[in-house]
Parts: C-alpha cells; structure tokens; sequence
C-alpha cells in the first residue's frame, strides 16, 4: 500500500533534517543506498533489487547499490535527510518540503511518472465538487490528497474552510472509515481508489487527472553525492531505464515482471496493470527529459510551494512561498535563486535516451 504521506509531526522531520544532514562535503566512494516505499509507479525499485539488474549496472560501473524497502514512506524521506541513504523515492512536493526545506540540496535523478487518476476526491452519494461545501472530508493530512483536494475546490471557487472540517485519516484506516456513516467525502490514492470506488454509492469527483503532470514521482539523490560520484547516477539510470523497457512489453518476460511488482504491493498482474493505466509513467527517457524541460514543470512548483508555505510545511521559519530555490535543465529557478535545494537534473535522462549509458 502507498505511503505517500506527510508526517503530521512535521516540524519534527525538518528539526531532524537540519541537525543531521549528510556531510557537506560529498566524497567520492564505492557503496551507496537508495530507499524505497510502496507505490505503483516505485515498485521498479525493489524489483530492481530481487532480479539482479542493479547489481549488473553497479558492477558496470565498479560500485555497490543497495536498494532497501522502507515501509513508511515519510520514514524513508527523513531517513535521507538524515543522510543515511544518498536517493528515495519520493513526490516533487514531499522533496521540497522535507529534505529541500530541511536544508539538505536534493537531485531529482529520474522523473518517473505523474499520477493521472491514481488520486481521487470521493463523494458518497450523487453530487459534484460543489457537493463539499459543509461536508467533512478525511483524508491523509498535508499529503497530496490535501493538495489534490485544494486543487479540486479552487477549481470550483471553493475553500478548505467551506468545507465542515478536514479529518486526517491514516491510509490504513481509510476504506474502513469510508464504510462508516459519519464518513461523507473522502481524499486518498490507489490501491485504496480502487477498492472504495467499488463500492455502490461510490462518485468520484476529482481526481489527479484533471491536474495532470502535478503529483510526480521521482527518485531524488543527494546532489553533493552526485557531483562526487557520477557513476552512481549512471547506474541507477542505466537499470532503470533497462527495466522500463523490459517492463512496457508484452512479452512472457515483461508479464512476469509486472506480475512480480503486483505481488509485492499486494494485487495481482490485473490489479497492478490497473493501476499503471492511471499512471503516467516515462517508459522511455526521452519522454522524462521533455517532460522535464517543459515550461509548465516550474508552473506546478510554485503552485506546489504556494501549498505547502500555506500550510505552513515548506520549512522552519519560510518568510514566504520562495523560501526554497528550484533549478531547472535550462538553469531557471523558481523561488530563492540564491537558495537553491531542488534541482531537476536531466543529464542522465538524456544519456539513457542516447544510449551513452
């Protein structure tokens, strides 16, 4: 199951994050860990690991990778922060508030995919977004179900406080909480989508969709790390990349894999295919690279950052919605440009889709 949660101890995550963060100066070395948690469009992580792919890239390149699960997802991002892994998985908002916002100068090594309809707003009953106003809606707190659901009210010229209350709800309680009659609305992502949409009362009125390319999930690195170790970034493109191709197939192979990654996140080949039909994943790095090079990629961050100041989780003390600087391949920035923690970096992208890998 998903875990793409902010911790609601959020001020906590940052204090860690800015009393513990790796070393500033990077150095070069031969071992390194990522972390990952479960989610549809990160399932490649720990198959990655179980088949052999990344040993065989890491040992192109004469370095050891170590993929390792996490099951808690926010437990995974400030474990980073902390600086005991050098990548995780993580959304483009969860990186900018937490480790970005932390102090801790983040990478997004591979633009994976964006969620398109993983992330749904559902109504119990008939009705439309308008149907909210006074009506309680659960949903994991200050995650990207409540950027989702802002998203979905400003659409409709609506606010969270003409709504009758955000309730935060864990995921793991949320189909049970939905089949209560107290419950009226609720904000989550799939595998739990699924499950409650199949449901008879069940109307979905938003989902992520109609904000395409604005949840993104990416694999994000210490940038420090690397600039001192560019091998690193090569081998974790080179098995990515090797395994998009693998598993956007329809062969026995590409079936078995899928199958796998089903498995591992608790459905099946079917249940896994599903969900990859309402996710927008980059199979091929060229299409990562234009997504990533595209005039509306800044547009989304500030919209992200305009959220997440908001909410009052962008980082400790922020005077504003510029508070964390945001660079892109064309060396633009978004926010502070002269504190610059985020930075999407399409260098390897384009070596995959060159084949210089």
């Amino acid at each position: 199951m998903m875990l793409r949660k902010v911790l609601l101890g959020v001020t906590t995550a940052l204090a860690l994050s800015l009393t513990s963060a790796a070393p500033s100066l990077a150095q070069e070395k031969t071992s390194f860990k990522v972390a990952w948690s479960i989610y549809v469009g990160w399932m490649p992580w720990g198959y990655l690991e179980e088949s052999g792919i990344m040993d065989k890239w890491a040992s192109k390149y004469g370095i050891d990778v170590e993929i390792v699960q996490i099951n808690d997802y926010i437990e995974s991002i400030n474990l980073y922060t902390a600086g005991e892994f050098d990548g995780v998985s993580a959304t483009n908002m969860d990186t900018l508030s937490i480790p970005s916002g932390g102090g801790v100068d983040t990478t997004a090594l591979i633009v994976g995919d964006f969620s398109n309809g993983n992330d749904a707003v559902i109504l119990k009953g008939p009705g439309d977004l308008t149907a909210l106003k006074g009506k309680p809606v659960n949903l994991v707190e200050l995650s990207v179900s409540h950027y989702l659901l802002a998203r979905g009210l400003d659409s409709v010229g609506l606010k969270e406080s003409d709504l009758g209350g955000v309730i935060n709800t864990s995921d793991a309680d949320m189909i049970a909480a939905y089949a209560t009659d107290d419950v009226q609305a609720v904000v989550t992502w799939n595998p739990l989508v699924s499950e409650i949409m199949a449901q008879p009362d069940a109307n979905k009125l938003f989902d992520s969709s109609d904000i395409p390319g604005e949840i993104i999930d990416l694999m994000v690195v210490n940038t420090e790390t690397l600039e001192a170790n560019p091998a690193f970034g090569k081998a974790l493109a080179g098995a990515w990349y090797e395994l998009m191709a693998l598993m956007s197939g329809d062969t026995a192979e590409a079936k078995a894999a899928r199958t796998a990654m089903g498995v591992a996140s608790g459905t099946d080949l079917a249940g896994y295919d599903s969900q990859l039909a309402s996710t927008q994943m980059f199979y091929d790095p060229a299409d990562a690279v234009a997504f990533t090079k595209s005039a509306d990629l800044p547009k989304t961050m500030v919209n992200v950052a305009t959220f997440l100041f908001e909410k009052g989780i962008l980082g400790e003390g922020a005077p504003s919605a510029d508070f964390v600087g945001v660079a892109y391949p064309d060396g633009a920035t978004t926010g502070d440009a002269n504190n610059v923690k985020f930075r999407f970096d399409t260098t390897y992208m384009e070596m995959a889709a060159d084949g210089k890998l």
